[in-house]
């Protein structure tokens, strides 16, 4: 992986952290959005990678 590609998909999984976080924490289920946060966050980031 290039040296570009990294600080794309780390933004996406650190909103996608944050996010199910702060749902979660509104919900009073941590443990079901956290981890869907994560996942929806880097699937994002995945997608927004450069593909050659």
């Amino acid at each position: 992986m290039k040296k570009e590609e990294h600080p794309t998909f780390i933004k996406f999984l650190s909103l996608g952290l944050v996010t199910g976080l702060f749902i979660g924490l509104l919900t009073d289920n941590i443990g079901l959005w956290l981890p869907l946060g994560i996942a929806i966050g880097a699937a994002f980031g995945f997608q927004k990678q450069d593909k050659k």
